[in-house]
């Protein structure tokens, strides 16, 4: 069986879904497809499904809930599979497990495949870091879970994964930077400091694929439409280290170009060597997530 999660939730043996399409199941298979492989406690999907108002009858409505899932798995279960059902979809003591062979939930997939590529990032193998991270990104299809009504359980594990998928793209950037790469990234840069007008990562690795690529005013231009937006909305700055970025980059700092420092963060690395070329350093960028 397949689960997909990154995306409207799909769950599929031989081409035959088991998404029930009632609410509260659809909610447990997806905590399931979460937690592949680890039991999930009874106590956990109840919350899930009722949050602090659980009703007297939890207990046997959920065992409810499961027979229903059941029931769909082994529909579309071969007629002498090896396996059945409840070999699937198996009871714990507290709690059920969704038993499934590696590779078949594609949330476990993309965090197996972003993690090889942040590993090929601090290793400084860009090109394996690039592919790998891109492959990451590749596999979702939208929001996580967008088709399906998330309580506090789900509600977490969406967020999780959604800011986690932020920091993959933001690192497959940069490793595409050291691969000097910048001029291609201007434009996704640009979508994505439009799409994300307070995420200061964003703006500074725009700022910095923008002064590589021979235009610096598009680098000071996204630097002051963030500072207004902060302003606007919360009264803040731009933090420091960005603003020591703002700075560089008007005193063209050496330290900015590829052939000074191969990466990203040939800004960090000036920041801590504490140099302070025409009123600042370059320094950090830091990160912002944005919910669901």
């Amino acid at each position: 069986m397949e689960i997909k999660v990154l995306g409207p939730l799909t769950a599929e043996e031989r081409g035959i879904s088991v998404v029930p399409s009632a609410a509260k199941p659809r909610q447990i298979l997806a905590v399931l497809a979460f937690q592949a492989g680890r039991v999930v406690t009874v106590s956990t999907l109840m919350e899930e499904i009722w949050g602090e108002a659980v009703p007297r009858s939890a207990a046997t409505t959920l065992q409810t809930y499961i027979l229903q899932l059941r029931r769909k798995i082994a529909a579309a279960l071969p007629e002498h599979a090896e396996r059945g059902a409840k070999d699937v979809l198996v009871t714990r003591h507290g709690g059920y497990l969704l038993d499934m062979p590696p590779g078949q939930v594609d949330a476990q997939e993309y965090e197996q495949c972003a993690s090889a590529g942040r590993a090929a990032f601090d290793a400084r193998d860009d090109a394996a870091a690039s592919e790998l991270l891109s492959t990451a990104l590749g596999m979702w299809r939208g929001p996580a879970l967008v088709d399906v009504r998330v309580g506090r359980v789900l509600e977490l594990e969406v967020l999780r994964i959604d800011q986690d998928r932020l920091a993959v793209l933001e690192r497959r950037i940069a490793a595409d930077l050291r691969l000097a790469r910048h001029s291609e990234l201007v434009p996704e840069l640009t979508v994505l400091t439009a799409r994300y007008p307070m995420h200061e990562n964003f703006c500074a690795l725009l700022m910095l694929a923008a002064y590589r690529s021979g235009s610096a005013w598009r680098a000071l231009q996204a630097f002051q439409q963030l500072r207004t937006t902060l302003i606007e909305e919360l009264g803040l700055e731009p933090s420091p280290r960005l603003q020591r970025l703002h700075q560089s980059v008007l005193a063209g700092d050496p330290a900015l170009d590829l052939e000074a420092g191969d990466s990203v963060t040939a800004a960090a690395d000036v920041a801590r060597r504490g140099r302070r070329p025409a009123g600042g350093t370059v320094g950090r960028l830091p990160a912002r997530a944005q919910s669901r």
